[in-house]
């Protein structure tokens, strides 16, 4: 298990700075409460490190020292990792904030779900992360990925491709990245070319190409994800943990 720092490191911009003390003093519990269910914990990966958000706290590790930073923001509903930078969507300040490095703030509208490439507002209807208008969805996503230069939405079960709102899936309670794209799954998991990583709120597998467990190890439930040339998960709790391939312990 990796060190924990829950200390921000610097200050944010300006807007949340104002409103944050009404915030923390009399708003945060009725904000929580209004978040929707499926922003309980959300995780994003990339090379850089993994975000999460519970329920409306997000955090941060960043590789390789994956140490956890966890900065004093009002109620977040999903993060993403736009290039270098790891994001949090604020609803109800109606704006994107960084979760370290460089404060930035763009203003966005209320916030429903983060892909690496846009945001997506309740409504279904998204923006880039300079806030430029950009193809949205019909209907609340509650997840969304950038997969190369396409993206996929979960919409009520539905997977969807964001360029033609096709539907790919039906029934979906997760939306995983695949190497040519996003399927739906019943389990958080990571597909690869090699095979697939799953959570079954037991423990972690490695499934081969044809679907057979060829190793596990005891794991609670969590999201797991690639970090560079690393399987890393993490809990509701803010636990990370790093694997090799082979699932033996990466550190």
């Amino acid at each position: 298990m990796v060190p924990r720092d829950s200390r921000s490191g610097r200050p944010r911009a300006l807007p949340v700075l104002l409103f944050l003390p009404l915030w923390v003093a009399g708003c945060a519990p009725a904000a929580l409460g209004e978040l929707p269910a499926g922003a309980a914990f959300r995780a994003a990966f990339s090379d850089q490190g993994v975000a999460w958000v519970t329920s409306g706290r997000a955090c941060v590790a960043r590789a390789p020292s994956f140490r956890v930073t966890c900065p004093p923001l009002p109620p977040a509903v999903d993060v993403a990792w736009n290039g270098p930078e790891a994001w949090a969507g604020v609803p109800g300040l109606g704006v994107i904030v960084t979760l370290d490095g460089a404060a930035r703030t763009v203003n966005v509208g209320r916030v429903a779900a983060l892909s690496a490439g846009r945001v997506y507002r309740e409504d279904g209807s998204a923006v880039t992360y300079a806030g430029e208008p950009a193809r949205g969805v019909a209907g609340r996503p509650s997840a969304a990925v950038t997969v190369g230069s396409a993206e996929f939405a979960l919409v009520e079960g539905e997977v969807r491709r964001v360029a033609d709102g096709a539907v790919l899936a039906r029934g979906a309670a997760f939306l995983t990245v695949t190497p040519d794209g996003a399927a739906g799954s019943a389990q958080p998991q990571l597909v690869t070319a090699e095979g697939t990583y799953r959570l079954t709120g037991e423990r972690l597998e490695r499934l081969d190409t044809a679907g057979r467990v060829v190793a596990a190890t005891p794991h609670g439930p969590g999201r797991v994800g690639r970090v560079g040339a690393l399987v890393v998960t993490v809990d509701a709790a803010g636990a990370v943990r790093a694997f090799n391939v082979d699932l033996t312990p990466a550190r």
